[in-house]
């Protein structure tokens, strides 16, 4: 089910610019959530830094040496059988701790609901292995937060690159320029650019 603002933010972004109004019109999908949190993060983590085809086969290991993705399972794993599946060692104890501090309730992704989208990203960052981009992956496919803009992403910024006929990388004053433009619902943006690049809908 795509969230509540989906529609009222694609009407918004139409006005707003020529260019991302046809990418809305020819993305076919939308936004929808996993409604599993630990999911996400950690295809948020297997993801950081490499390409979508590499992360697509290691968190397919992954999953199948999990049999099921959550907290309870991976506590059993070691990281030495998370490092078959193709994770770095970082990657592996950040997973690791992940679970551990959700297991353990010293983490509780509850109480980002009622949190500012920076203040969620303070929180989350506070994990082992979780930065910035990660935290907006989150927000994005578990919360679907309608106002997030990762310039830190690789791949919105070669969408914007393509589609505004700017060199690579952007110019940060122009990446900020079109943040400004499309708020409140950056996030249908994003996901629209990233189709242009791609075209196939991104899922964490």
């Amino acid at each position: 089910m795509k969230p509540k603002w989906w529609n009222k933010s694609r009407n918004y972004l139409i006005k707003k610019d020529r260019i991302i109004a046809n990418l809305i019109k020819s993305y076919k999908g939308h936004l929808t959530t996993r409604n599993n949190f630990f999911y996400s993060l950690t295809r948020s983590i297997v993801s950081q830094q490499i390409s979508v085809s590499a992360a697509d086969s290691i968190f397919s290991r992954f999953e199948k040496k999990c049999k099921k993705v959550n907290p309870k399972n991976v506590s059993k794993l070691s990281i030495t059988d998370l490092k078959k599946c193709g994770l770095s060692k970082m990657k592996a104890v950040g997973i690791k701790s992940l679970a551990k501090k959700i297991l353990n309730k010293e983490f509780d992704p509850n109480l980002i609901k009622k949190m500012s989208d920076e203040e969620a990203i303070n929180y989350l960052s506070s994990l082992r292995q979780i930065g910035r981009w990660s935290s907006e992956m989150v927000l994005i496919f578990f919360y679907n937060r309608p106002n997030i803009w990762p310039v830190q992403d690789i791949g919105l910024l070669r969408a914007i690159s393509n589609n505004y006929n700017k060199k690579y990388l952007p110019p940060e004053r122009f990446v900020n320029k079109l943040r400004k433009k499309f708020s409140p619902y950056c996030t249908q943006a994003v996901m629209a650019l990233w189709y242009s690049v791609d075209n196939e809908p991104v899922q964490y």
